[in-house]
């Protein structure tokens, strides 16, 4: 195997690992996020050494850093945000024959 492979078939893996990392946020976005925040609590413990817990800071979804409850799935996936109150000026839509 000569040199130019051994790098094409790198790159040809950080490419297809991006695809994959896109593609699975990109459908299981809670599943993610949940994941990521798991990691980044793993990494940002006392015990580790500096550059592990700036890693885990860095890896920190937005939502936890925002100040939110930090559970990596969201707005009211605990149950313990207030409750969305209904719409009330809601207005039904009306159709009409075309003349």
């Amino acid at each position: 195997m000569t040199t130019f492979a051994i790098i094409q078939a790198v790159v040809l893996a950080l490419v297809l690992l991006a695809s994959l990392l896109a593609a699975f946020r990109k459908l299981l976005p809670q599943t993610a996020k949940r994941m990521q925040s798991r990691l980044s609590a793993a990494l940002d413990r006392p015990a580790r050494g500096a550059i592990v817990r700036r890693l885990g800071r860095w890896l920190q979804p937005a939502e936890a850093k925002s100040g939110g409850c930090g559970s990596g799935d969201g707005c009211n996936s605990c149950g313990g945000c207030a409750p969305v109150s209904p719409m009330s000026d809601a207005v039904p839509l009306k159709f009409r024959p075309r003349p």
